[in-house]
């Protein structure tokens, strides 16, 4: 099975961060609510060959408190400090329902 992967028109400057512990956070409806590792970045190409680069991403996806973020194109680094807190396996944001989780992330109450 060939890893997971996701596709960018261009190399990151700052790939040797990326590899070194960093995560792709994805927005979902307006809120960060995930993040994959990042396990390597690869020149690549699309199906139709043109270049591109491949993000290789750990499977498993490592929950995240909400956080309201608009989406956005291009690279964007987050400071360990800014970046969303990874939730535990406890806590009152996992065990409320996810809808409620995400529209108080909306309204950044979470």
């Amino acid at each position: 099975m060939p890893p997971l992967r996701h596709f960018t028109r261009n190399f990151p400057k700052r790939a040797a961060e990326l590899t070194d512990g960093g995560s792709l956070y994805w927005v979902v409806g307006g809120v960060i609510l995930v993040r994959q590792r990042i396990l390597d970045v690869r020149q690549d190409q699309e199906h139709d060959g043109t270049p591109c680069t491949a993000l290789l991403l750990d499977p498993a996806l490592v929950r995240v408190e909400g956080r309201a973020m608009r989406a956005f194109q291009g690279w964007r680094y987050l400071d360990p400090k800014d970046a969303p807190r990874d939730l535990g396996e406890r806590g009152s944001a996992v065990e409320m329902p996810e809808s409620m989780r995400r529209e108080l992330a909306a309204l950044a109450l979470l």
